[in-house]
């Protein structure tokens, strides 16, 4: 390794450990601690002070102008099902009777069904209030942190493993195109792969991650006065709608290159901040009907809605900023050079080079990207079908969640856990995602 890149992975150990420390011990605010991490990192790196700057306010902007408009939006969805009484509804009918004990089962069910066509945040953002709601439902216990954390977290683990695992999701898809795998096999591969894992992942390691855990108290909002409880199958049409809109915009992509022209106006309905602004939109009169316009509602629903919203997209942005930092200063450029010297067998070398990116840079995005970029070659020597190389990429891009990826602090918002908490559940669960996936791939791609 040569002197320039030995400081250049000092400098981002240095600026991500700064950061941890004053997260952790410092108790500073994330955004203001990820924000000091990346101005120490570009210039220890040997960027100069005005391109770490423009290299911050990239990433802000980057991670603000998609992923902060979905949970702007997904929080005023799930404020206006919140304030309507629907997410109760929903959670009564997704809940059923199936108990603390099934609960959690139920939970990874319905995110891997809503998380197919949904990018991970836009999952989050409308299914994690519904889950809430669901273990409020359950029988009061002193166990009602670890109950309710088990739900979200088998929710956040259907959603995970259904993002990284399964087109056309945007990373596995763009795998799918740089490496010229056939997309039907890596979307029934990728299936293969994601339940096993999702069951090990979510419910059966949230026994133990969540045990002892002990969340902040989420304040019930109220049920806006003069508003009858909204029939449950208008809050379900409410949640569904964003799902549904989402899909169509993948039809597309699915079908043949000779039918594809004719249903290309459906491509528009695939941007979750049009189908999530759609849904806010439908969703006013069909859960407050002729009350939709009063000042006391709209009052209630926005003054709601942005009271967490400033913190999570503050946070949110700040990781944005850390990780186009060490993109800009060549990390990511490096650990895919280093990898790609060793003699690992081709899956075991997507999967590296993915995880190494991920630690690097927080961003799945870019890790997929990265690998995927560098292993058309090694896939062409070797003669591995294309499709394990995409879903060990996929795998290696969410492994170990930490403090410079912007969906790390999404998670601890929507938890409501500790930073050392969110270590402890999200980050290990994100691991074993990863870990389960690579293994998972490793057998399969040996019997297949």
């Amino acid at each position: 390794m040569m002197v320039s890149d030995s400081r250049l992975v000092l400098a981002a150990l240095i600026g991500i450990i700064l950061s941890i420390v004053l997260i952790v011990r410092g108790r500073l605010h994330p955004f203001v601690a990820l924000l000091c991490g990346a101005f120490v990192i570009g210039p220890l790196s040997g960027l100069s002070l005005p391109d770490t700057a423009k290299a911050v306010q990239k990433g802000v902007g980057d991670v603000l102008g998609g992923i902060g408009l979905v949970v702007a939006l997904g929080l005023a969805l799930g404020t206006m099902l919140q304030l309507s009484d629907g997410a109760a509804g929903l959670a009564r009918m997704m809940i059923g009777r199936a108990g603390a004990r099934r609960a959690p089962w139920m939970s990874l069910l319905v995110a891997l069904v809503l998380g197919l066509p949904l990018f991970f945040e836009t999952g989050l953002v409308l299914l994690l209030p519904i889950v809430a709601s669901a273990a409020a439902t359950l029988p009061a216990s002193k166990d009602r942190d670890f109950i309710k954390l088990r739900l979200m977290l088998s929710a956040l683990t259907g959603l995970s493993v259904i993002h990284a695992l399964v087109p056309p999701h945007p990373g596995p898809l763009l795998a799918v195109t740089m490496l010229n795998a056939n997309l039907g096999l890596t979307i029934i591969y990728g299936v293969l792969v994601a339940v096993p894992t999702a069951i090990v992942a979510g419910p059966l390691l949230s026994l133990i991650t969540a045990r002892g855990v002990i969340l902040a108290p989420t304040p019930a909002l109220p049920v806006v006065s003069g508003v009858y409880p909204t029939q449950t199958w208008r809050a379900l049409f409410v949640v569904l709608l964003p799902v549904l809109l989402i899909a169509a915009g993948q039809i597309e992509a699915l079908l043949p290159h000779s039918l594809a022209p004719h249903f290309a106006w459906l491509s528009l309905a695939s941007n979750p901040v049009l189908a999530l602004l759609v849904a806010c939109l439908v969703a006013l009169p069909l859960l407050f009907g002729a009350r939709m316009g009063k000042a006391d509602v709209q009052q209630a629903i926005w003054q709601e809605t942005m009271k967490p919203a400033g913190a999570i997209l503050l946070a949110i942005g700040a990781g944005g900023a850390l990780k186009q930092v060490l993109v800009s200063a060549g990390l990511s450029d490096l650990l895919a050079r280093l990898a790609a010297t060793g003699s690992l067998s081709p899956i075991l070398l997507a999967w590296s080079i993915a995880v190494a990116i991920r630690l690097a840079t927080g961003s799945a995005t870019v890790a997929t990207i990265t690998a995927a970029g560098i292993m058309p070659g090694v896939v062409a020597a070797s003669g591995v079908s294309p499709e394990w190389i995409v879903l060990a990429i996929g795998a290696g891009s969410v492994f170990f969640s930490h403090v410079n990826d912007p969906g790390f602090w999404l998670v601890k918002s929507y938890l409501g856990s500790t930073t050392p908490a969110t270590f402890r559940t999200w980050s290990v669960l994100e691991t074993a995602v990863s870990v389960m996936g690579l293994a998972l791939v490793l057998v399969l791609s040996r019997l297949l």
